[in-house]
């Protein structure tokens, strides 16, 4: 118990109140509840609250923009409750200098974790919310594992951290980006995005940091690159975790001194850019591997954001749904709804291209479906003609399943104990020496070579696996 602490609700559920009350009631000195903006005005009229926990949807207005100018201590502590569970609100609680945002429905363990530290510490003092901010910024969804993102996104408005944000791909990683940068201090800036992966590694750091006139054959001017590009906003760099290790290198540096030179120059520059950076690919794995550098992992994963995949979040897909119909009609796409059944076989689907499969199938659903109602016996079609995400997955994580899906039929048929590795090995290494073979016509030096392994070496599993070279 926090003796002689006030703790002031505001909820207009006597439902929700009672059992907060009952929850929190030996955790201060004083609680009183009220069930609007005008019981909460005029009780604050005459009390100082330690504490304030509000609902946002109130009978007469909004339980988040109602509070700054109505003579609370901007030291105050508030924890913000809502059912409103969007990246907005969690962005308003942070914008009024709220001390939490707990999603409903909240956990009262949690609930009270939260009450305790609030009440031991003063939360700094409140900021105007930003008029600015008032949408979503593309992200959807109220599944308790979007909340957590929600949530990490409103606190890093107030501070110019690194961000490193995680998921397989199709995920919304670029969303989360855009997002970042919307909702913080440099969202007056620009924002730059890189893929790594798309860059030829010879040129990856002319892309980075610019390069002068004759730097390299090519170069027959100055370039900026996208550092300077980016100054006073967001750097994205995408598919971080396919960055090769030299330009990683010089990453760390500049990320290290904040200082940069171009490719051919001399002169220092000021990096003055939030780096958010994001992969699909385990971080972990990579640095156990000496594959990426471990310095620049925690350089990069100052403040992790983990995405879940569509799989993880089902209850989310009828408003992403509505939400890529709405997109579509804005840009030409005919206006389409969706029969039950036909929806809930959307979201027993698993999508392993996730939000971006998702929004591929929708905007063809709109397209094909010949009546304003998607039926189920057209999403089937649509779901068959999609190879369950061939067109969008990416090909590692397709590999990734089709691994996954082949060990386990092992399993349940009782595959014998220490042949499983050895035979899947055989198949994953017999399509693609045939791959790499087509490729280079045959010539085993060559392929040799870009497998990464012994031309001997090469001869002698083609013998074991019975390939031909000449015909793969």
């Amino acid at each position: 118990m926090t003796d002689g602490k006030t703790v002031l609700l505001v909820e207009d559920d006597p439902a929700i109140a009672l059992i907060i009350r009952e929850t929190l009631v030996d955790e201060c000195g004083t609680f009183a509840s009220v069930g609007s903006i005008a019981e909460r005005n005029a009780w604050l009229a005459d009390h100082r609250p330690d504490l304030i926990i509000t609902d946002v949807v109130l009978p007469d207005g909004d339980g988040i923009d109602s509070l700054p100018g109505v003579g609370v201590d901007p030291a105050t502590p508030v924890i913000v409750l809502s059912a409103q569970n969007t990246l907005d609100t969690a962005v308003r609680a942070t914008g009024i200098g709220s001390y939490d945002y707990l999603p409903k429905p909240f956990d009262l363990e949690e609930l009270t974790a939260s009450v305790r530290a609030a009440l031991q510490r003063r939360a700094e003092p409140a900021a105007k919310a930003d008029a600015g901010q008032a949408d979503s910024h593309g992200l959807v969804g109220r599944a308790p594992a979007m909340q957590a993102v929600y949530r990490t996104i409103a606190r890093l408005a107030s501070n110019d951290l690194a961000v490193l944000i995680l998921g397989e791909s199709g995920t919304g990683k670029e969303v989360v980006a855009r997002a970042v940068h919307a909702t913080g201090l440099r969202r007056a800036g620009p924002f730059v995005a890189i893929n790594m992966a798309a860059i030829p590694r010879e040129l990856i750091e002319a892309e980075l940091f610019g390069h002068e006139k004759g730097a390299f054959t090519g170069a027959h001017s100055r370039n900026a690159g996208r550092f300077e590009q980016a100054a006073g906003g967001t750097l994205f760099l995408d598919e971080i975790g396919d960055m090769p290790l030299e330009a990683q290198t010089r990453l760390l540096r500049v990320l290290q001194s904040n200082e940069y030179s171009t490719v051919g120059g001399s002169q220092a520059l000021r990096a003055d850019v939030r780096v958010v950076a994001a992969t699909h690919r385990d971080m972990r794995a990579l640095v156990a591997d000496g594959r990426f550098r471990e310095d620049l992992f925690y350089r990069l994963n100052v403040i992790p954001v983990t995405l879940p995949p569509l799989r993880d979040r089902r209850s989310d897909i009828a408003a992403l749904v509505r939400h890529f119909v709405d997109a579509g009609r804005h840009s030409g796409l005919p206006d389409r709804q969706f029969a039950p059944a036909a929806m809930q076989m959307l979201e027993r689907h698993d999508w392993p291209g996730n939000v971006r499969e998702l929004g591929n199938v929708v905007q063809r659903l709109a397209v094909l479906s010949r009546d304003t109602v998607v039926t189920a016996r057209d999403v089937q079609a649509v779901l068959h003609d999609n190879i369950d995400g061939v067109g969008t997955a990416e090909p590692a994580d397709l590999l990734a399943r089709a691994v996954d899906d082949w060990a386990r039929d092992q399993v349940a048929e009782g595959a014998a104990d220490g042949d499983i590795h050895e035979r899947l090995e055989a198949i994953v290494e017999a399509a693609l020496f045939r791959r790499i073979l087509r490729e280079v016509r045959g010539n085993q030096l060559e392929a040799a070579r870009r497998l990464g392994i012994n031309r001997n070496t090469l001869r002698k599993r083609l013998g074991q696996l019975d390939i031909d070279p000449a015909h793969p």
